[in-house]
């Protein structure tokens, strides 16, 4: 019954046919990380370094105001 009330689930949600098999997978050739990767690398970088001078200089007005 269990098995059953499963399986109306998933016909209903419509998610049955989209469960790959190991045999979907087929092995892709090593490529270098494209350009994407870097450019993503160096606004992550970018974000990071703005936000660590904001809140340095929010201790820093901090500090000198009290």
């Amino acid at each position: 019954m269990r098995l059953l009330a499963l399986e109306l689930i998933l016909s209903l949600l419509d998610v049955r046919g989209h469960i790959p098999r190991f045999d979907d997978f087929r092995p892709t050739p090593v490529a270098p990380a494209p350009a994407g990767a870097a450019r993503a690398l160096a606004a992550v970088i970018a974000v990071l370094a703005v936000l660590s001078l904001a809140i340095w200089a929010a201790v820093w007005l901090a500090k000198h105001l009290f």
